[in-house]
């Protein structure tokens, strides 16, 4: 069978380097949006919704793999996850836990779905339109639950940001190990890695621009947001991104 092209990333380790700091943008972005611009949760969240449906529809449009617009979707996603799970938690009254168990809830509902739907939840698959939208659901999904839970732990466990960090980075670090070290499947390893990357970036991004009373090192969050953004514009520049190319049986050997 031929090979077929998607419109995600190969999952290497630059991939990993930019999600990384493109969820720690999300946490400083929305932050900056809410917070300093005083916008509040609500409208933050409305703000951000809109501009993650506008990319993904031209992500679902586009013919072929564009890093910069699969990019800016990834960012657009980890900044409507930022301000979701803040309103949720903050303004609805639901808490990190109540918040953390309702997401988890929706990601693996469409995490389901979508194996139900097409035999798989790899993104070796997202190629046609339906597989695209339950991808960038689950990614959504995942993205707002890494920062209710990357809250979660920094507040609620008296860990502080640097602790959480700690903590999701060991959790990193095991993933990693059991996907050089072990036969776990590498779809479950990628969502796990997916899902840790974002609290990870959620308590780092905390670290940065919270009160030094609070743990936090107090630096401008539009600093913050500006420099970030750099990073991501120069590793798309420099760091190698091409658009993942399987077999359809390279893709059942990994299930």
């Amino acid at each position: 069978m031929p090979e077929s092209f998607n419109k995600v990333p190969e999952v290497t380790l630059a991939f990993w380097i930019i999600k990384i700091a493109a969820t720690t943008l999300g946490e400083t972005g929305g932050d900056t949006v809410t917070m300093t611009l005083n916008w509040g949760y609500l409208a933050g969240t409305a703000l951000f919704l809109a501009a993650l449906v506008l990319l993904v529809g031209l992500q679902t449009a586009a013919k072929k793999f564009h890093p910069f617009l699969y990019w800016a979707t990834i960012i657009a996603s980890t900044t409507f996850g930022t301000t979701m799970a803040d309103f949720a938690d903050r303004s609805l009254g639901i808490g990190y836990t109540g918040g953390s168990s309702l997401l988890l809830v929706l990601l693996l509902t469409t995490l389901g779905l979508w194996y139900w739907s097409s035999g798989s939840i790899s993104v070796d698959t997202v190629r046609v339109p339906k597989v695209e939208m339950f991808y960038w659901a689950a990614i959504t999904f995942s993205q707002t639950l890494g920062t209710a839970l990357g809250d979660w732990m920094a507040d609620s466990t008296g860990l502080g940001y640097e602790g959480g960090a700690l903590v999701f980075g060991a959790a990193l670090a095991l993933v990693a190990a059991g996907y050089y070290w072990t036969g776990i499947s590498r779809v479950t390893l990628f969502w796990a890695a997916f899902i840790l990357t974002r609290p990870l970036g959620a308590t780092v991004g905390d670290f940065l621009d919270k009160p030094v009373s609070d743990g936090g090192l107090a630096l401008s969050r539009p600093l913050a947001t500006a420099i970030l953004a750099i990073f991501i514009l120069g590793c798309l520049l420099v760091l190698p991104q091409r658009a993942g190319s399987h077999s359809a049986r390279a893709e059942a050997a990994r299930e």
